[in-house]
């Protein structure tokens, strides 16, 4: 099985809080957790906006990365997004949300989100919530 880590659980692992999503991490072999391009694009964002432990998590994003390998964003997502931003037209939904599920989709893995509102009811889209475990 293949997981896309989502935003959310990637600064929770360099939080490393809760305990659980990084033992779940750890249970799983070298290249079955994946992030998209779009969550590395998030997570870098909100390091750029930070002061505080800023060099720290620096230093940890760049062994995430290590670990959780960034996957390019490919033709076959940007499909993929099309149809899910045709089957769910609510404007309020974050749209970097979309692309992350897009991307799972595409690629034939679990999206793991503790955010599973915004992409519950995205059509093809497997979900697991590693906080709520």
């Amino acid at each position: 099985m293949r997981y896309v880590l989502d935003t959310n659980i990637c600064i929770q692992l360099i939080q490393r809080h809760p305990p659980q999503v990084m033992q779940r991490l750890q249970s799983l072999y070298r290249r079955e957790a994946v992030m998209s391009v779009v969550t590395y694009a998030e997570v870098r964002a909100g390091l750029e906006m930070q002061r505080r432990n800023r060099d720290h998590d620096e230093k940890v994003l760049g062994v995430l990365v290590v670990r959780i390998p960034v996957l390019p964003f490919t033709e076959a997502a940007a499909g993929r997004f099309g149809i899910l931003r045709a089957a769910i037209r609510d404007r309020r939904r974050d749209a970097l949300d979309r692309l992350i599920a897009a991307h799972a989709i595409a690629v034939g893995a679990v999206l793991v989100s503790n955010n599973e509102t915004d992409v519950h009811d995205c059509p093809g889209m497997q979900l697991e919530n590693w906080v709520a475990a």
